[in-house]
């Protein structure tokens, strides 16, 4: 019996596979700011998390990781 497979090649699945690693990106660069102790403003959390761009996302992830305030991620990017 043959698998139609495809469904999971099709520019929707990719879709919905990029929109997964987009929202898990955003949830990281949250996390780490929170566990680090540090202040996530309902503006930032909105920011973070309406953002498309994986580029962006995983640039404020890098940041989130040394910033020594909230809105450092953000210095230099969009």
């Amino acid at each position: 019996m043959a698998v139609d497979l495809s469904f999971y090649k099709s520019y929707i699945a990719e879709e919905i596979r990029e929109e997964g690693r987009e929202q898990g990106i955003a949830e990281a660069v949250l996390r780490i700011l929170e566990k680090r102790g540090l202040a996530v403003s309902d503006e930032v959390r909105r920011r973070v998390t309406e953002c498309r761009n994986p580029e962006l996302l995983d640039l404020w992830l890098d940041r989130a990781v040394t910033a020594t305030e909230t809105e450092e991620i953000f210095d230099g990017g969009e």
